[in-house]
């Protein structure tokens, strides 16, 4: 199968050899200038990509406006969540047709005893808008909604607003008994604000010059006075949050790196007051914490892996100490190698304990009602389902004290469904399926688990998804990602159907460095084992094209951020597999960036990646597969990498770098095309209209480069 061609020919970069000697080793980087955006010839550059793109894509133009179509026909557009309690309040969002994005609303219970929330529908008695952001977005060409937080008492709304990309928000605050803007403003927060119980004070996060959240401040509503500094980190590799138990009786602060935290506490009664570490930080040592109330008693709840007899617990496990006391803390849930122990959450009644089995998210829980001195591990019961890949959650639980919980379930096939459980009976009520409009059926489709080998021997989990009768050699998305123990937990989308529909088979590959198989399944990812992620990759290709699910021609891999530098990696070792890579937003320099602290998060990614600045061995690691350097003269498939212009988390300079290097020195005639967003940031465009028609020029590439569609 061929690709077709333009005769558009792609803008060449000027060349200006900038050298980097580190370790003795001396790298000419001959793209180096495209960093500057202030630079007006970068920027023409990237529109001048833009053109050719448009040029070698215009052919999907139909196709496109056909899947928009059908993503568009499939949502309920005019739609309102389920309402939760918090409160003298039920709170909730709707999105209404034609707009691009949600309003915020609420409605006063009927009394303290109400916890039946309002039906979903075009009207609630009583609705009040907290916060439309269609009317915030007005003559903005981006707009993300940071914070998002409303005082105990009801009264005061605090949000940050984002019109750039850049996930640097200002901070706005909103009397919601009049509806008034106050004149209090604070621009360059980071996202996140926290109000004191007596609705007085906000904490909320402010960022360094390497955009690292650091510091934590309070500003005193309405009070015209300088916001006070509460907590600074001037470790570079540590992020700092701010946020409360679930009980509200704590404000927490914490700081971590990737691989060590520390937590600090304040009595909320107290907001003016001095937090004080609950545990000291010890390098390595990872905690969270939780307010739990047993026996009448207060306590803390530590979800930890710190050594025990020798050991570190890579699964965690979790203890428990007296308020008074949190050094004297005892064992409350052992740790388990096949089980990684996620989060402990407390409420009045229950506990909730969240962790990963067999690869798949799941709940137990703890009905404290109804047991007779202090718990153990084995008064937790576990909420199944019957699908052989789902996923379980807590979801929409604001209230300490509540009769029933919530969760969310999913599948690769089902809608999300939201769940109202009675723990004591485990009767579920549906409260809400995410509505699927056209007559969607799950039965039409087949969602599966298939385990590939690697080179050395390790299983490799797939999450394999396909419409009924699609069998034999048919065209194929791999999906990867494989980076920070994050998991790609079964969830359905709409969006996908577009695929399934043309007999694309889509294929999650779990592959190490992502979390779906605990702690070391991470570990074997990352630093010095990083190769292992993109060997696991390659393995579950060629896995999959053995075994007869596909071939070479009809096999697109995807992936973005961190999955973008799987995806260079993948097409430097293994092009001849792929008849389209697809790289969102791709982390492709990843050496350079690496070793200028001065960048933003390159100190706090030390731990993720090595430190190549300090450490030869990290340095010749790194450099062996970063995919920028390592292109060579080689046929590469056709590929599509996706920058945004004010992306801070991956700089678009990454992916123009890549291609101008890729259009360099392949060997095939495949069309390397570059498509930058000049007006977005790491997610991309906002807005869910331009995200669907973003999502459906993708989905029309892809369905071009596995043949699914010809032209």
């Amino acid at each position: 199968m061929s690709t077709p061609e333009h005769t558009s020919t792609p803008p060449v970069a000027k060349k200006v050899p900038t050298e980097r000697t580190h370790h003795g080793d001396t790298f000419v980087d001959e793209y180096e200038w495209l960093r500057d955006k202030t630079n007006q010839e970068v920027i023409d550059y990237l529109e001048a990509q833009n053109l050719h793109t448009e040029a070698h894509t215009g052919q999907l133009a139909e196709l496109s406006k056909t899947i928009f179509s059908e993503i568009k026909s499939r949502v309920k557009e005019t739609d309102m969540s389920v309402p939760s309690r918090r409160g003298r309040y039920w709170y909730y969002s709707r999105t209404q047709e034609g707009k691009q994005y949600g309003i915020r609303c609420r409605c006063p219970i009927s009394g303290e005893d109400d916890w039946t929330p309002p039906e979903i529908g075009d009207t609630v008695p009583g609705e009040e808008i907290t916060l439309d952001t269609n009317v915030e977005a007005e003559g903005t060409d981006f707009f993300s909604l940071g914070a998002f937080s409303i005082s105990d008492d009801g009264n005061w709304l605090v949000y940050g607003v984002d019109t750039v990309g850049d996930e640097r928000y200002t901070l706005k605050f909103k009397d919601l008994r009049t509806g008034e803007l106050l004149a209090d403003e604070i621009p360059g927060t980071a996202g996140g604000a926290v109000w004191s119980l007596d609705a007085k004070h906000v904490f909320y996060p402010t960022v360094d010059d390497a955009w690292r959240p650091d510091t934590v401040w309070r500003h005193d509503i309405g009070a015209g006075t300088e916001d006070v500094k509460v907590f600074h980190e001037p470790d570079e590799r540590y992020w700092v949050g701010i946020g409360t138990t679930h009980s509200d009786k704590y404000l927490m602060i914490g700081a971590g790196s990737k691989i060590t935290s520390e937590t600090y506490i304040l009595d909320s009664a107290d907001p003016t007051g001095e937090f004080r570490s609950i545990t000291p930080r010890v390098e390595g040592i990872e905690y969270n914490v939780e307010h739990v109330i047993l026996g009448g008693e207060d306590y803390f709840s530590f979800v930890h892996n710190e050594l025990r007899d020798g050991a570190k617990l890579e699964n965690f496990a979790v203890d428990i100490a007296p308020v008074s006391d949190p050094s004297a803390r005892r064992p409350f849930i052992a740790h388990d190698p096949d089980v990684r122990i996620e989060d402990l959450d407390a409420f009045s009644d229950y506990l909730v304990l969240s962790y990963r089995a067999g690869g798949i998210p799941q709940l137990s829980i703890a009905d404290l009602r109804t047991i007779e001195g202090f718990p153990t591990a084995a008064d937790f019961r576990q909420v199944s389902f019957d699908q052989e890949l789902y996923s379980v959650a807590l979801a929409g639980n604001p209230e300490w004290v509540t009769p029933r919980l919530r969760i969310a379930y999913g599948s690769f096939l089902e809608p999300s469904e939201l769940l109202e459980l009675d723990v004591a009976t485990g009767e579920r009520t549906l409260l809400k399926r995410q509505p699927v409009l056209g007559g969607y059926d799950p039965a039409d489709y087949v969602q599966s688990r298939e385990w590939a080998t690697a080179g050395d021997g390790t299983k490799i989990p797939l999450s394999v998804i396909r419409r009924k009768g699609v069998t034999g050699q048919a065209p194929l998305l791999l999906y990867g990602y494989g980076s920070y123990e994050s998991s790609i937990d079964p969830a359905f989308s709409a969006s996908r159907l577009s695929l399934l529909d043309r007999g694309v088979v889509v294929v999650f590959a779990h592959i190490r460095g992502g979390g779906e198989l605990g702690r070391y399944w991470y570990e074997n990812g990352k630093t010095l084992r990083k190769k292992n992620t993109f060997t696991d990759f390659v393995d579950a290709a060629r896995y999959l094209i053995d075994t007869g699910w596909t071939t070479p021609d009809q096999m697109v891999a995807e992936g973005g951020s961190a999955g973008g530098l799987l995806m260079g990696a993948v097409a430097n070792l293994a092009p001849e597999l792929f008849h389209g890579i697809l790289a969102s937003v791709p982390f492709v320099d990843a050496l350079n960036s690496i070793l200028d602290p001065s960048l933003p998060l390159t100190v706090i990614e030390w731990d993720e990646w090595g430190d190549p600045l300090h450490d030869a061995d990290v340095y010749e690691y790194m450099k062996s597969y970063t995919p920028y350097e390592n292109v060579s003269a080689q046929p590469y498939p056709p590929i599509l990498a996706l920058a945004s212009l004010h992306d801070t988390r991956v700089l678009f300079t990454e992916a123009a770098k890549w291609v101008a290097r890729l259009q360099e020195l392949s060997t095939s005639e495949h069309p390397i095309l570059l498509k930058t967003e000049m007006s977005a940031g790491h997610g991309g465009v906002s807005g869910r209209y331009k995200q669907w028609e973003e999502a459906s020029f993708e989905l029309a590439w892809i369905l071009r480069q596995t043949g699914a569609v010809t032209f």
